[in-house]
């Protein structure tokens, strides 16, 4: 619907202010010194706008402002890899950020894919005067990183889509992606879980913060955040609250074994002050928890346990449970996985599950 306004200026002239409003799309507003082409851009706006031809707001906005409006926003701000998104929204900005979003068109979009693609990738080095500079690597980005630089992208233009009413579709999903890489699986066997859990006694942090890992399934994060207020030493559960959690979801985690009584020992001597499990040392007050990078390689490093990360400990708990009859269903609960896909990566572990379900199927139907 469209509705036009006469109006009588200061200097006696008249204006047409022209407002358009279709439900579903955000209204739009223009004047004119003739009230015929003021009627003519109603009639071809109005149709550009069914059709799904009409930029309109784009035709105003950067996508520098676009950027600023959702970073500002809080759906942003909530996100747990905020300072991720914004490094990663930084680089659309250096290279597009001066472009209206009407010219952020698939084509442009894949265009910054392929610069991705084919960037070196950098480190931070600090010189002998104690500047620092961005050292190119003889390494190139990878397709999963590229596609998280696509997503951010894709958040920011959701935004903009959804809320803003700026653009009237979002580029990045026309625009192919780079595949995925298969989801790593790399665990402790029989052997190598005694060594390193030996290696690791030697410092009573990095032994209890394992074996949280090894027997919770809980993230890095999780493991390390943890507070006594979460902890419950009657049920032996520790509750990781909606918010705390990579995808924002309340988990329960349990409490077993020698990482429940170590945890019991713990409570005794804990700080009145500080109700951090794993509160960081004096020297790292801005720090949320304490650092175990050097202690965990070091570990490694003496148990000769090669290509392994402090995630893959999830991994490990992940593996001993499909190894040990667990269903799908009960590891995504245990490990707070939103979808059966990334339990699946697993299955290959488990091979005489198949022929157990079977047997106990031909068992039923009494054909054994």
């Amino acid at each position: 619907m469209a509705t036009i306004e006469k109006r009588k200026l200061d200097d006696g002239t008249i204006s047409y202010r022209v407002k358009i409003r279709l439900k579903g799309h955000a209204p739009e507003n223009a004047t004119f010194s003739r009230l015929t082409d003021a009627r003519e851009w109603v009639q071809k706006t109005e149709a550009e706008i069914k059709a799904g031809r009409h930029f309109g707001a784009s035709k105003r906005h950067t996508l520098n402002e676009l950027i600023d409006s959702y970073e500002s926003s809080p759906r942003h701000k909530e996100l747990k890899s905020a300072r991720e998104m914004r490094t990663r929204l930084g680089w659309w900005r250096k290279h597009y950020g001066d472009k209206l979003l009407q010219d952020i068109t698939p084509a442009i979009v894949a265009k910054g894919r392929d610069k991705l693609n084919d960037e070196f990738l950098t480190v931070r080095r600090r010189g002998d005067d104690g500047s620092v500079s961005l050292v190119p690597l003889e390494k190139k980005r990878s397709g999963p990183t590229t596609n998280r630089f696509l997503a951010a992208l894709s958040s920011a233009c959701s935004y903009g889509v959804k809320e803003l009413g700026w653009l009237d579709r979002n580029p990045v999903e026309r625009v192919s992606k780079p595949k995925e890489n298969k989801g790593r699986v790399r665990f402790l066997d029989d052997e190598e879980l005694p060594r390193f859990l030996a290696a690791c006694r030697r410092h009573p942090d990095l032994y209890l913060a394992v074996l949280l890992s090894l027997t919770t399934g809980g993230r890095q994060s999780e493991i390390m955040g943890l507070r006594w207020g979460q902890i419950d030493l009657k049920s032996g559960r520790a509750t990781l609250y909606a918010g705390t959690t990579k995808n924002n979801d309340a988990r329960v985690l349990p409490l077993v074994g020698e990482a429940f009584a170590l945890l019991q020992d713990r409570s005794k001597v804990r700080s009145l002050t500080d109700d951090r499990i794993f509160p960081p040392t004096r020297l790292a007050k801005k720090s949320n928890s304490l650092h175990l990078r050097t202690p965990f390689i070091t570990a490694l490093n003496e148990a000769g346990i090669k290509d392994f990360h402090w995630h893959d400990l999830r991994h490990t708990c992940a593996s001993y449970l499909m190894m040990n009859g667990v269903g799908h269903l009960e590891i995504s609960k245990i490990l707070g996985h939103k979808t059966m896909a990334m339990v699946s990566r697993y299955s290959h572990l488990a091979p005489g599950r198949v022929s157990d379900i079977g047997n106990a199927l031909a068992q039923k139907m009494g054909v054994m």
